[in-house]
């Protein structure tokens, strides 16, 4: 069996005093794992905590993956920089593990050659999440969250996304947390490393 790579236990968080996540349980090993519910329910924040950008207000959180991947480049912080340039540093930053070949693949795939010398406040919706797409398949990063990939995606990028994921739930060293408000019926079939559903 693969090594769990990330386990909670008894995980919870609130805000301004109110519950939002309570005792969660899990373990997450290699392959495709899903982060699944409703609005507000505590999709982000639980990726924020697997990120350790926030502390659990009660419980443990276990992390054993290295490298860690939770690319965000929609943040306004990005909206200056050149998509090329946003790509290369997140590669200095994966410099280790970075993919080169893989990343090249997926801006043809993506259909972003066209794009990478706009500043990212001059790309689509859509265009953003696709390089951060680029940037977290890229990264080789053990752990690598992502948020609502497929929102904005055109259906050829959709297509492609499917395929990686469905790569990705055969992975044996990487752990890939998908959060969304359901399974995208196109993953219905894949198996699932691990399953944390917030409820509706």
């Amino acid at each position: 069996m693969n090594p769990v790579l990330l386990q909670a236990e008894q995980l919870g968080f609130s805000i301004a005093g109110q519950p939002l996540l309570k005792s969660l349980d899990f373990a997450m090993r290699p392959g495709l794992s899903l982060v699944r519910g409703g609005d507000g329910r505590g999709k982000t924040t639980l990726l924020r905590l697997l990120a350790g950008e926030l502390q659990p207000g009660s419980g443990r959180l276990h992390r054993q993956a290295q490298g860690l991947s939770f690319e965000r480049p929609a943040d306004e912080a990005h909206d200056p920089v050149p998509a090329r340039a946003w790509l290369a540093a997140r590669h200095e930053v994966f410099a280790a593990s970075w993919q080169a070949a893989l990343a090249d693949a997926l801006v043809a795939d993506f259909g972003l050659a066209e794009h990478l010398d706009k500043p990212m406040h001059m790309l689509s919706t859509g265009s953003r999440r696709k390089v951060g797409l680029v940037a977290a398949a890229a990264s080789g990063a053990q752990l690598t969250l992502l948020h609502t990939p497929f929102a904005a995606l055109d259906a050829r990028s959709s297509r492609r996304l499917v395929a990686l994921l469905a790569e990705a739930a055969t992975d044996t060293r990487r752990a890939w947390v998908l959060a969304d408000y359901a399974l995208p019926a196109a993953l219905a079939d894949l198996p699932l490393a691990a399953l944390v559903d917030l409820g509706d």
